[in-house]
Order: structure tokens, then C-alpha cells, then sequence
């Protein structure tokens, strides 16, 4: 946005100013990117992460 100088799409910001707890912050940012790639999921998880 030339306006603000932000992203039109800048959730991370969002997410980041909201009263959220550490599991919370932590459900959004990985918990779903895991949900949404599962062969991701499963690659991580045979490394142990």
C-alpha cells in the first residue's frame, strides 16, 4: 500500500498486534501450515520437529 507502506496482505502484522498466547501465535503460524501440508507434516515429524 504506497499509503502506509505496509503489505495489502501483511497478516503476520495482525496476528503479531492481537492478545494472542505463545500456543496460540504458535497454532496459527505452524499448526496450520502443517494442517494445510500434510507431506509436510509427515517429513517434520519423521525428523522429529
Amino acid at each position: 500500500d504506497p499509503e502506509t507502506g505496509h503489505y495489502y496482505d501483511d497478516t503476520k502484522r495482525y496476528i503479531e498486534a492481537a492478545a494472542l498466547s505463545p500456543e496460540e501465535r504458535h497454532q496459527i503460524y505452524e499448526g496450520n501450515a502443517r494442517r494445510v501440508y500434510p507431506r509436510l507434516d509427515a517429513a517434520l515429524n519423521a525428523k522429529g520437529l
